[in-house]
């Protein structure tokens, strides 16, 4: 288990945690919140011991490997496959030895352990996580040097899960990976068998891959049972509370400070207005919680412009002689919000380029209105922004003739106040430089906004915001993100890059998640069986008892998911830490096993029944 004991820790005269406290146990999958700048990522150097602290400690078990990506893995000659195979430094010192080794004894012990440790497996291991995060079998044989510094990232992510630590810190993993890759990893930290903590502003995979949330708010970590949308519900109904006390201790307050104001001067009633002058002196004051400024995003609206603002004909875009995209009959109107899904390297970034006039048309054609305007935002340019001029001076440059004035106004619906306006871009946080990249993207008013991941480094309360401003713009929107809920809550419309097409995708975002997950096959696949012939279609009593199976095995998972968040409730309480109830603590880690072997099972067999009653339907 994790303790952070009464932890503060300053930076330049800063104050960032003050006496927080928290107890993680072995085994939970926490998501660590909290709005940009509160020092989340501190906190996973302070565990990591390479910041001292102020007051208090961190304790872990003796023995417990922490691991996480600090940064991405050198572009050296070493293959994919062998980088991440060398991040188990046990299995790699095994293997090496046993090339040498001469002694029958040690031989013996060499082959033993890495018969304990899997090490046989460890490969076609390692194989399936670099696949999982995008890399095909080909690629894995490459050396590093071959691959750019997002993709190097991927494989320092690779190396780290392969070497599967007792502790897992994870910070924003998803900023360098597609949709494709942010599913996969969300599938395999549900099953991850140690300790993780990840810090995410993902509401999707906070919703799926943890049960817990950890909450860095007013230098303080508040810990939540339950997934994201749980916390946030919690937290909600916990600042009420706190607000409604406050009023309470406000009208309270007035009405004795009344009785003393009107009766101090009165000899008869002077013991009784000292006495609630006392009161007042020791009242403890109620603050009722303070709403953070709340992020906004500002777009301009453009003009109408007659459908359809862009039309292609048998189109084809590519590199050169290289064509990635063929036969492409397109048509986007201004009302359009377009999502495009399709795998790493599939053309989704060739097609962006190719709408936004970055790429010529092979052959075939596009039409497009004379008076279409077009913003374009893309990781890249965020890291092309000029790092010694201020955001001010970035829209003085687009816009000259405007005043002062005007430009602040914009920088200030983007969420960038006075304080940014004048600072460095060098020395702004990631979100505030992806707020300026975006208000430059947007500052023509396009009618077509085409947005290449426009999240990341974002926080949670910005990344709302922009859902909301994506919702009232009247331009048309292309969005390529690995983040499902901003998918999910502006796309209307999901194109799908696949095989060197671009077609519609007439299913749900949730579908093609299912569709993700269960896409890869068995090697030994082709081995299987020839089908057998269909069975008869089931009785009308046959598929009621099904449907009852299938709700009797829910309520079975929910009735086990609320004894699981009661029981981790209860495990997260420090006080049970103490040498004197470690009995206690036995005996409720014995049960919160217990409950998670029983979840296991119960979830198989609900799923096994949701399978055939899907079966049936067909």
């Amino acid at each position: 288990m994790l303790k952070i004991k009464d932890i503060s820790y300053s930076i330049e005269g800063r104050s960032l945690l003050e006496h927080a406290t928290v107890t993680i146990p072995h085994g939970h999958k926490v998501g660590l919140v909290g709005r940009n700048g509160t020092g989340k990522t501190t906190l996973f150097k302070m565990i990591r011991g390479e910041l001292p602290l102020d007051t208090g400690d961190i304790e872990l078990p003796r023995g417990h490997r922490i691991g996480g990506v600090s940064q991405e893995v050198p572009g050296n000659e070493v293959s994919l496959i062998d980088t991440v195979l060398m991040a188990d430094t046990e299995r790699h010192s095994l293997m090496a030895e046993a090339e040498t080794a001469t002694d029958p004894t040690r031989i013996a012990e060499i082959q033993t352990r890495l018969a304990d440790i899997n090490a046989w497996s460890a490969e076609a291991r390692a194989s399936s996580i670099l696949k999982g995060l995008g890399f095909t079998y080909e690629e894995q044989k490459q050396p590093c040097s071959a691959f750019s510094g997002g993709w190097r990232m991927r494989v320092a992510l690779a190396a780290v899960l392969f070497s599967e630590p007792d502790l897992l810190l994870l910070d924003e993993p998803t900023n360098y990976l597609d949709l494709e890759g942010a599913l996969w990893l969300e599938n395999y930290l549900t099953k991850y068998p140690h300790t993780v903590l990840i810090v995410s502003h993902d509401r999707e995979l906070l919703n799926r891959s943890v049960g817990a949330i950890l909450h860095l708010e007013d230098k303080k970590l508040t810990f939540y049972t339950g997934p994201y949308d749980s916390f946030a519900k919690q937290r909600a109904e916990k600042r009420a509370l706190i607000a409604q006390a406050a009023k309470k201790q406000d009208a309270k307050r007035a009405h004795l400070q009344s009785f003393v104001d009107r009766f101090k001067a009165k000899a008869s009633k002077a013991k009784q207005a000292q006495s609630r002058v006392k009161m007042l002196e020791k009242m403890q004051t109620i603050r009722a919680p303070e709403d953070a400024a709340r992020t906004v995003f500002t777009f301009p609206s453009p003009e109408e412009l007659s459908p359809p603002i862009i039309a292609t004909e048998g189109a084809a875009v590519g590199y050169g002689n290289h064509i990635v995209l063929h036969d492409l009959n397109l048509r986007i109107d201004q009302d359009d919000r377009i999502a495009l899904l399709g795998r790493n390297g599939e053309g989704k970034s060739t097609l962006s380029k190719m709408l936004s006039n970055r790429l010529e048309v092979a052959r075939g054609k596009m039409v497009s209105s004379n008076k279409l305007r077009i913003g374009f935002f893309a990781q890249h340019q965020v890291d092309e922004l000029r790092v010694e001029e201020t955001p001010l001076q970035h829209l003085l440059r687009e816009r000259p003739e405007e005043g002062q004035a005007k430009l602040r106004a914009r920088l200030a619906g983007f969420g960038l106040m006075a304080a940014q306006a004048e600072t460095e871009v060098g020395r702004l946080s990631g979100g505030q430089k992806a707020r300026l990249s975006l208000l430059l993207a947007t500052l023509p008013a396009p009618h077509l906004l085409i947005l290449d991941e426009p999240t990341n480094h974002l926080d949670i309360e910005s990344r709302e915001a922009l859902v909301e401003a994506l919702t009232a713009y009247t331009g048309a929107v292309i969005l390529v993100s690995h983040d499902m809920h901003l998918l999910s809550m502006v796309a209307d419309r999901l194109w799908l890059v696949k095989d060197g097409h671009v077609t519609p995708y007439e299913d749900d975002l949730q579908a093609y998640r299912k569709l993700l997950l269960t896409a890869d096959k068995p090697a030994n696949e082709a081995k299987k069986p020839s089908p057998k012939p269909k069975k008869p279609a089931m009785t009308r009593d046959q598929m009621l008892a099904l449907k009852a199976e299938v709700r009797k095995g829910e309520e079975r998972v929910n009735k086990l998911n609320d004894m699981r968040d009661k029981l981790a409730k209860k495990l997260a309480d420090p006080d049970l830490y103490e040498d004197a109830r470690k009995g206690e603590l036995a005996t409720w880690n014995a049960k919160y096993a217990e409950v998670m072997q029983a979840l296991d099972k119960a979830e198989a067999l609900w799923m096994s029944a949701l399978e055939a009653q899907e079966k049936a339907q067909c």
